[in-house]
């Protein structure tokens, strides 16, 4: 596997750097401690406990049962984007035990933060998009998210199967994943360290609470076909929601996916990295911004992984402004439906065969066309040759 090593800064990032530390010098604000996330907070956790207590002790009908399932979903999606989130990436304080137990609550949901630091932190914050790197991207035989991946057949319909596929992503997760990555630990560039004691525990620990959350306790109460179908409900909506979301930042037409072959000789700076492979959307819509954790100003989180998320809308302006004083494209889209379209055109796009002969160009399209509809205009051109 390649080594990647990222260029020298070519004084975008400073600049950008000292104009986030003057916004939060001139305001007073702490990027970090915020008292409006612990509000958000204790409001999403409200939310979930309630949600859970209905739906275990007093939903007594399938129609209520599938309703609170859903619910709980979100309420697990909104933990995971909001409070997780952040303190994964130590923004949520400056106390480390705080980020610590706010990262936990990933595996109160039957995640792990420990495999999770270390893939979304580790890999896809550094080598975003970088295929074989990012394992954000790497779906698997299911999928082909980057142009560098291998082709399957069945890749031409996954702008169609993928969606509902989303859903049992935590299944995966919770089942499986991260019982193959803690058995593959010490082995691979990119696998887990050896862990220590105390990792274990957390490790352990949060897989029994969740498991007992999720079966052990709803099975007192309720048959083994509710709890199972209550399950699966809330994971559908749960991966659904996570994973449409952070593929709207990536995967989509607007971001590029620099070749794992380019890396030999070093990429361009870090910064710039960020900029071209990441998108925003919808940013400003308040209330999706509230429930998201922010998730919708992608650009600017990996930007600035450490500043809590509540501050982004205030930084959006301040990178905006940055990137065309100095030339640096910023890549959003309007809205999120804009942004759902978009990622329907890449999966289209990664779903077609790859062509051996040279494509013919189609260069009158290319200014009102995004990259997706190009490639595709270029196969179906390409066909047309062939015939």
């Amino acid at each position: 596997m390649n080594r990647i090593t990222f260029g020298a800064g070519d004084g975008f990032h400073s600049l950008l750097r000292a104009r986030v530390h003057d916004h939060f010098e001139s305001t007073g604000q702490e990027r970090r401690d915020s008292l409006a996330m612990v509000v958000k907070s204790a409001v999403i956790l409200v939310w979930f406990a309630l949600t859970y207590w209905l739906l275990v002790f007093q939903a007594s009908s399938w129609p209520a049962a599938v309703a609170l399932a859903a619910c709980l979903g979100l309420a697990i999606a909104a933990i995971g984007f909001n409070i997780q989130h952040d303190g994964g990436h130590g923004a949520y304080s400056r106390h480390r035990w705080i980020n610590k137990a706010a990262a936990m609550t990933l595996d109160l949901l039957g995640g792990s933060s420990l495999i999770w630091a270390h893939k979304h932190n580790g890999l896809h914050h550094t080598f975003t998009n970088i295929s074989g790197h990012d394992d954000d991207i790497n779906l698997g035989l299911i999928g082909r998210l980057s142009p560098h991946q291998p082709h399957r057949w069945w890749h031409r319909w996954q702008h169609v199967y993928l969606w509902p596929l989303y859903g049992m992503l935590p299944i995966k997760w919770q089942f499986f994943d991260d019982f193959a990555d803690m058995a593959s630990r010490g082995r691979g560039d990119h696998s887990l360290p050896p862990l220590a004691p105390a990792d274990w525990l957390v490790f352990v620990g949060g897989k029994v609470i969740f498991f007992s959350l999720a079966f052990a306790l709803p099975l007192q109460f309720h048959s083994p076909a509710a709890v199972i179908g209550c399950y699966v409900v809330t994971a559908m909506v749960q991966g659904i929601v996570l994973s449409v979301v952070f593929q709207l930042a990536h995967c989509v037409d607007e971001a590029d996916f620099p070749a794992a072959a380019a890396t030999n000789s070093g990429m361009g700076p870090w910064a710039d990295h960020q900029l071209a492979t990441t998108v925003d959307f919808s940013r400003s819509n308040r209330v999706l911004s509230w429930l998201l954790g922010g998730l919708n100003f992608q650009v600017e989180h990996h930007l600035f992984p450490r500043i809590c998320h509540v501050h982004y809308p205030q930084l959006s302006a301040i990178v905006e402004q940055t990137c065309r004083d100095c030339g640096v494209p910023f890549r959003s889209h309007r809205s999120f439906l804009a942004g759902v379209a978009s990622h329907y055109r890449w999966l289209r796009c990664m779903g077609q065969p790859p062509v051996a002969a040279a494509p013919v160009h189609v260069p009158v399209l290319l200014p009102v066309m995004g990259k997706a509809e190009v490639a595709i205009a270029e196969l179906e051109a390409s066909a047309l040759v062939r015939r």
